[in-house]
């Protein structure tokens, strides 16, 4: 399989995206930290850098130095609403890859000095945007030796995603015909890889300029959703996968075949359920979650060369608003990356 793994350089993390990981303690000997902080709801110029006490391991948890964490849309999402989240003072992220520093009670799995990456519990479990991160040891896996940090974090909130989505949930097998919307973005592209790996036959929705990516990725065929209705077909499809939501879900039921199933990443209109049961399809609304067993799927797909995530721009830590400003455009192809060491 080919993929485009090479980032854009859209934004060079540069000599900035290391942090001090000797950061001299507070007055009272607490160790702290820098963090991409924000107190209040709003755009991206709520995010601080703010230097915050360092999280210590409780029982079961390790202690992470991050090096890299991802950028989602559940991000920039929960920095402006009221999601899932209580309101701030708060820490987003939830990718992250870096070194494990110190474990808590109970830790069996992970020593001071693994290399790991992982996705913290969503929704609840954030904080990797900042420089060290504590969550459940088994969030975490061993980073693969062939990828770098930045490479790594990238990965778990959408590659798992699109692993719950298309394998867990949907159940897909070889032969079958999948439709990815959003086939370019974050989930979406890491999906096409997946679904290709289960010998599936995908279709994907993206502009024209990426549908040369897609086919790179392994797309046997692409949809311009500017220019093309992908409902004016006589195709049928066994899953779609809908990262978009709202009558974009009601729409997609009328192109699967019956018993087939439709995979939301975001709640549908009111009307989907309804044309679900009429259509004689399965249709559900998925959260992901975190899960070692997931990603340790997503760690061997990595090492076998079947998934890779392309990074269309990395930002230190410092400019963290910039990269909000840049997803936020919904032009992004692949992922952003926080940088950190």
């Amino acid at each position: 399989m080919t993929s485009t793994d090479t980032s854009e350089n859209l934004n060079s993390p540069g000599p900035a995206a290391a942090t001090d990981s000797s950061r001299p303690a507070a007055r009272d000997g607490t160790p702290v930290m820098l963090a991409l902080h924000q107190t209040a709801l709003g755009g991206p110029e709520v995010l601080q850098l703010t230097e915050l006490p360092r999280p210590a391991p409780g029982p079961g948890e390790i202690l992470v130095a991050v090096h890299a964490a991802g950028l989602n849309p559940t991000d920039f999402k929960h920095r402006a609403l009221s999601i899932f989240l209580p309101p701030p003072p708060l820490t987003l992220g939830w990718d992250v890859s870096g070194t494990v520093v110190e474990t808590g009670f109970g830790v069996t799995l992970f020593k001071p000095g693994d290399e790991v990456f992982g996705m913290l519990p969503y929704p609840y479990g954030t904080g990797s945007h900042a420089e060290y991160v504590t969550g459940p040891t088994r969030a975490f896996v061993a980073k693969p030796a062939g990828i770098d940090h930045v490479q790594a974090a990238a990965l778990p909130l959408a590659a798992l995603t699109g692993w719950q989505a298309l394998v867990e949930t949907a159940g897909l097998k070889p032969g079958q015909k999948v439709l990815i919307h959003a086939a370019a973005g974050g989930v979406g592209h890491l999906a096409v890889q997946i679904a290709k790996e289960r010998g599936a036959h995908v279709t994907g929705t993206a502009r024209a300029p990426k549908h040369d990516f897609l086919r790179e990725l392994g797309a046997n065929a692409c949809i311009d959703y500017r220019s093309e209705d992908f409902t004016d077909t006589e195709a049928r499809y066994d899953v779609v996968l809908d990262a978009l939501g709202g009558e974009n879900a009601t729409r997609s039921v009328g192109v699967l075949r019956p018993g087939g199933v439709l995979v939301s990443l975001l709640p549908g209109a009111e009307d989907t359920l309804a044309a679900a049961e009429k259509a004689q399809v399965r249709a559900v609304t998925l959260l992901v979650e975190h899960d070692q067993a997931g990603m340790r799927a997503v760690a061997e797909l990595v090492h076998r060369g079947r998934l890779r995530a392309h990074v269309s721009g990395a930002f230190p830590l410092a400019e963290g608003a910039r990269a909000h400003v840049l997803a936020e455009t919904g032009r992004t192809t692949g992922k952003l990356v926080i940088t950190v060491r």
